[in-house]
C-alpha cells in the first residue's frame, strides 16, 4: 500500500498532465499557457509562417489567426479542466478555516477565563461553534464539488458574489448568536436567568442587527434579479470565469478594483466585528447593533445595488471606415478592402482571453465574419475594446448593406449601413 502510495504521488506530481487530479490540471493549463505565450510572440515576429502564405498579407493574416485560435482553445479547455479540479479540492480548505475559528475560539475563551472564571455562557459559546462548524462540515461535504463552502457564494458566472458573501456573513453571526442564547437557557437553572435569556430576544433590542440583516439579504435577492434581467435585454454582458477567485470581492469581472464592492465589503466587515464584539461582552442577548452603525450599512448597501444597476451597457458602433495603408489612394470601400469599425464596449469585461476574443463576429450583410486575431508583442492589436479590423469578403454583394458586432458575449450593436461597390 506504501508502495502504491509512493508511485501515485510520483505519477500525480507537478510534472503530470493528465486531466484526472489537481496536479495534472494545473499543470497542463500552465503548458498549454507557455505553449500559445510562446507561439503568439513568435508569430508577431514574423516567424513559423508557411511558405505558401508568407507572399499574401490576408492569407498570412488569416492563417495567424486560425493558429491562434486553435491553441487558444485548448488553453480555454485546460483552464476549465483546471478550475474544475481547483472546485473539488478547495472544500477541504474552507473546512480548515472553520475548524481553525472554532481553535481561536477555544483559545480566546480560556484565556479571557483566567482570572474571571468559566462560565455558562463560555459554554454555551464553545459548544455553538461546535454546533455550527458541525453544520457547516456537512454542508461542505455535500457539495464538495462545487467547492464546500464555496458554492453558495459562487455567482452563475462562476465568480464569487459580493453580495452573497456579505449576506452569508449577517447570516453566519446571527445563527451563532441564537444558538448561545439557546445553550445558555438549556442550561439555565433559575427562573430570572431564564426569564432574561427570552428577554434577549426582544425586537427593542435587536431591531439593528435584524434589519440590517434583513437588508443585506434583500439585496443579495434583488442583485441576482438585475443582473440576470439586464443580461437578457442585452443591456450587461456577462461572461463564465474559469474559476472563483477571493479577489472577486474587491473587482468587477474584468479583474480592476471596484470602489462599490470594496466600500460594501469593508463596512459589512467592520459592522459584523462589531456585533461580535458586543455579543461577547453581553452574550445573554442578540447583538445590540446601534441604529448609526445600522444607517451606515444601509447606505453602503444601497450604494453597492446602485452601482450593480448602473454597470455595463450595450456595445456600440459609431462608425465604419476604409482603411488605408501609406501610399493607398483614397477610394470607397471595396470587396476585398479591410474596414475599420469604430464604437465602444466590443471587448466585455472578462473577454480578455484569446478564445473570448476569437468569438467575435462581423456581420456585413448576409456574411458573417470572424474577427482575426493579430498578435503583437505581450497582446494582440487586434480586436480591441474600441476598435476592430475586419475584410469585406467576397462573398459580400456590392451595394447598401448593414455593419453590426456580435460580441463573445453574444450581445448584438446597433447597425450601421455602408456602401460597398465592386
Amino acid at each position: 500500500m506504501a508502495l502504491d502510495e509512493a508511485r501515485m504521488s510520483s505519477t500525480h506530481g507537478g510534472g503530470c498532465t493528465c486531466g484526472d487530479c489537481p496536479h495534472g490540471a494545473r499543470e497542463g493549463h500552465r503548458r498549454a499557457v507557455a505553449a500559445f505565450l510562446a507561439k503568439r510572440d513568435e508569430l508577431a515576429a514574423g516567424k513559423g509562417l508557411p511558405a505558401g502564405v508568407a507572399q499574401s498579407a490576408s492569407a498570412s493574416r488569416q492563417w495567424v489567426s486560425d493558429e491562434l485560435t486553435e491553441s487558444a482553445r485548448a488553453v480555454a479547455d485546460r483552464g476549465r479542466e483546471a478550475g474544475d479540479a481547483w472546485l473539488h479540492q478547495v472544500w477541504r480548505r474552507t473546512l480548515l478555516i472553520v475548524w481553525g475559528g472554532v481553535a481561536a475560539l477555544v483559545i480566546g475563551e480560556t484565556a479571557t477565563a483566567i482570572g474571571a472564571g468559566w462560565s455558562t455562557a463560555r459554554t454555551a459559546g464553545l459548544l455553538a461553534g461546535l454546533i455550527t462548524a458541525g453544520l457547516l462540515t456537512g454542508a461542505a461535504r455535500f457539495h464538495r464539488a462545487r467547492g464546500g463552502l464555496l458554492a453558495p457564494l459562487i455567482g452563475e458566472d462562476n465568480r464569487l458574489s459580493t453580495s452573497r458573501t456579505v449576506a452569508a456573513s449577517w447570516v453566519l453571526l446571527a445563527v451563532f448568536s441564537v444558538l448561545v442564547l439557546a445553550l445558555q437557557l438549556a442550561g439555565a437553572s433559575a427562573h430570572a436567568d431564564r426569564d432574561e435569556l427570552i428577554e434577549g430576544l426582544d425586537l427593542v433590542r435587536s431591531a439593528g442587527v435584524l434589519t440590517v440583516l434583513a437588508l443585506v439579504c434583500a439585496v443579495a435577492v434583488l442583485v441576482r434579479r438585475v443582473v440576470t434581467v439586464r443580461v437578457l435585454a442585452q443591456r450587461l454582458q456577462k461572461l463564465r470565469a474559469d474559476r472563483p477567485r477571493a479577489a472577486d470581492l474587491l473587482t468587477d469581472d474584468s479583474g480592476r478594483g471596484s470602489f462599490t464592492d470594496v466600500q460594501y465589503v469593508l463596512v459589512s466587515a467592520v459592522a459584523v466585528l462589531f456585533a461580535a464584539v458586543r455579543l461577547a461582552r453581553r452574550p445573554e442577548q442578540l447583538p445590540d447593533l446601534p441604529w448609526g452603525l445600522a444607517l451606515l450599512v444601509a447606505v453602503s448597501a444601497a450604494t453597492y445595488f446602485a452601482g450593480k444597476h448602473a454597470e455595463g451597457g450595450r456595445p456600440v458602433i459609431l462608425s465604419v471606415v476604409r482603411t488605408r495603408e501609406a501610399g493607398d489612394l483614397d477610394a470607397p470601400i471595396r470587396t476585398g478592402d479591410d474596414i475599420e469599425i469604430r464604437g465602444a464596449g466590443f471587448v466585455p469585461p472578462g473577454a480578455g482571453s484569446p478564445d473570448r476574443l476569437a468569438r467575435m463576429v462581423v456581420r456585413i450583410g448576409r456574411v458573417h465574419v470572424h474577427v482575426p486575431l493579430i498578435p503583437v508583442a505581450g497582446g494582440f492589436a487586434n480586436p480591441t475594446d474600441t476598435v476592430l479590423t475586419v475584410p469585406v469578403p467576397v462573398e459580400v454583394e456590392p451595394g447598401v448593406v448593414d455593419v453590426q458586432v456580435v460580441t463573445a458575449a453574444g450581445v448584438e450593436t446597433n447597425r450601421v449601413v455602408i456602401d460597398v461597390t465592386d
